[in-house]
């Protein structure tokens, strides 16, 4: 029986074929960029998704399109400032592990961002490489904040019900497995409660002027909580890792996440670059008088190489919007191949 076990020194015999970029996320494509699509992802099947969402305790989303089951980590248990103001959890400290099958099907990866306090970082990281998992990256997002967090990001390869199974493991005396974090509260009326039910905190739809948010940035988000947040994917690049696709719901995307209010709102999010739109973004952001906080990878062996860039602003919604739409602007501008700096 021939084995389908994922084989990292095959894959990078092969590497050469994931630099042509096809349509992928929600960024427009330009016409001269357009190439054959490698092949499509398989499906996860119903069983995959059970068995995920058996091991880690939790109903995730399936997003058919891109193939991609994904979990939500929010760290409910903490309360989190900047700059001495509370900040809810949506703004940008709820992780999340995303699991697709590979181009061939023949393996599956699994793909995480975990929120963690200081001393959480390396008794996670022993426990996912005892389970076989690979660290990518850690690092911060935020200037700021207390407490400090870092973010952890963990991938391995394997079945989708497996890498559930390890990464459940990994996280058994985490506070990021979600049985181990605390119930919310319920709102609104219960079953069989006549009673009018009472008027809840006010959402991002009851903070932001999202239509006019959403013309300055040119796509719509998604209120969560008193946040509103977009995610825009990279339509002008196929970035594969590993023999497999990462498009937006496994973290190949940039975003801008709003709390606070319209007249006086945070901001925070994350760009997904190509090395020659690191500067170009970071000057665009500079401009708009938005603060750069890291700029770092998030994945390993991934062709072509993407990069992120971590930032923050404070001030008046539709101007932090403005600085957002600008960064998007460098990017998908064509690849300076050869590009150096001169000394």
């Amino acid at each position: 029986m021939k084995s389908t076990h994922f084989s990292r020194r095959n894959w990078l015999k092969t590497t050469a074929l994931a630099t042509a970029p096809v349509l992928l996320g929600t960024l427009p494509v330009r016409p001269t960029l357009a190439a054959p699509v490698l092949g499509k992802t398989p499906a996860l099947t119903a069983a995959d998704i059970a068995a995920i969402e058996a091991a880690l305790g939790k109903k995730g989303t399936y997003v058919e399109a891109q193939a991609t089951h994904t979990t939500p980590l929010p760290r409910n248990d903490l309360k989190v400032t900047i700059k001495g103001e509370a900040v809810p959890i949506s703004f940008g400290f709820g992780g999340w592990v995303a699991i697709k099958h590979t181009l061939d099907g023949k393996s599956a990866m699994l793909m995480s961002d975990t929120v963690l306090l200081q001393e959480e970082v390396n008794p996670l990281m022993s426990a996912a490489l005892a389970q076989g998992l690979e660290i990518g990256a850690v690092h911060n997002h935020f200037f700021y904040e207390e407490p400090r967090i870092f973010y952890m990001h963990i991938h391995g390869m394997g079945s989708p019900g497996e890498l559930a199974k390890k990464f459940a493991a990994a996280l058994k005396n985490s506070k990021l497995l979600p049985a181990n974090q605390p119930k919310l509260a319920a709102t609104g009326a219960q079953p069989g409660n006549n009673a009018t039910p009472s008027a809840g905190p006010p959402t991002g739809k009851d903070l932001f002027d999202i239509p006019a948010l959403d013309q300055l940035v040119g796509y719509q988000g998604v209120v969560n909580g008193p946040t509103y947040k977009y995610t825009v994917g990279r339509a002008d690049v196929q970035s594969v890792m590993m023999g497999t696709e990462m498009t937006a719901a496994i973290g190949l995307n940039s975003w801008a996440a709003f709390a606070g209010r319209q007249e006086n709102a945070h901001i925070a999010g994350d760009i997904a670059m190509l090395e020659h739109e690191v500067n170009p973004v970071i000057k665009a952001l500079r401009a708009n008088n938005l603060e750069v906080v890291a700029v770092h990878n998030h994945m390993l062996f991934d062709q072509p190489r993407m990069m992120f860039l971590h930032y923050y602003g404070r001030g008046p919604a539709a101007q932090l919007a403005a600085g957002f739409r600008a960064a998007l602007n460098q990017l998908g501008k064509g690849n300076t191949k050869g590009m150096h700096m001169e000394h």
